[in-house]
């Protein structure tokens, strides 16, 4: 498991490409047979990727989280981004498709990966909830923007105050349209939540230009298909692709509202 530390706004302007990509990126998260992780002290997120394919694999715990097994003060989401797969909570096996849920309460001992390609976001959890599954028809969708933004998208909400319920982890999907290209734009912050984006469904070949940083003086990132981006309080996060595509969206932090944010206008951007 890679660990980053926490990053104040005012050291971002002087960092180099390199430098950004290796702060706020986690390119190598699906590896056929392994579990990456990558923890953040950004209110302690761990994102990761768990690509089975032929053989069944363990959720392991990393000797950093100084715990006996890995959602002993955890809770985690489970996003599947591949063909169908299996994943087996203590003994009990769950059947995910493609862009499927799957929510694991804290105090789960045993956690297995089959198939497919398990996007992975954990938060500390404070109390136990209920291990539960959602597809696309179970989520809440809000459809956004308009074709002539080039951001017609759909935004499906799995793991939230409405939804299943955890004690901090907020999750969802967002599925653009084809010939949109835009998301979450016009941009915001949240101050008292981090959020990571997931791309997924870029084409080979194409990427998305991330936006982040300070709104008055953002940066870009270019992101392939299967990687993330860290995004503190404080950044700003959107994107613009050559292609469509989706990505997972999860948040962890002081609340679940999901609308704590602080809205950005297009034309305050720098």
């Amino acid at each position: 498991m890679e660990v980053r530390y926490a990053t104040a706004p005012d050291q971002v302007p002087g960092m180099t490409t390199d430098r950004l990509r290796s702060r706020f990126l986690a390119e190598e998260l699906f590896v056929a047979g392994q579990v990456r992780l990558v923890y953040s002290h950004e209110d302690r997120i761990i994102v990761g990727g768990a690509l089975a394919q032929e053989t069944t694999i363990e959720l392991p715990c990393p000797g950093e989280l100084r715990s006996e097994y890995f959602l002993e003060r955890r809770e985690l989401g489970v996003v599947n981004l591949g063909d169908p797969g299996t994943v087996t909570v203590d003994g009990t096996p769950h059947r995910l498709g493609t862009k499927e849920c799957l929510y694991v309460g804290r105090g789960a001992r045993a956690v297995s990966f089959a198939g497919g390609a398990f996007y992975l976001v954990s938060t500390p959890a404070h109390t136990e909830y209920p291990t539960a599954g959602a597809g696309l028809d179970d989520a809440e969708p809000v459809r956004l923007g308009s074709q002539e933004g080039s951001n017609d998208r759909t935004i499906y909400k799995y793991i939230h105050a409405k939804g299943i319920q955890s004690c901090q982890l907020v999750l969802g999907v967002t599925v653009l349209e084809p010939g949109s290209m835009w998301n979450t734009m016009p941009c915001h912050t949240h101050e008292r939540r981090t959020e990571v984006y997931l791309y997924f469904d870029v084409p080979a070949g194409q990427r998305v230009v991330h936006l982040m940083g300070r709104p008055d003086e953002t940066r870009n990132i270019m992101v392939a298909d299967r990687q993330a981006v860290i995004s503190p309080p404080w950044s700003v996060h959107c994107g613009f692709g050559t292609r469509a595509y989706s990505f997972v969206w999860a948040m962890g932090g002081e609340n679940q509202a999901y609308d704590d944010m602080e809205q950005v206008a297009i034309g305050e951007m720098r």
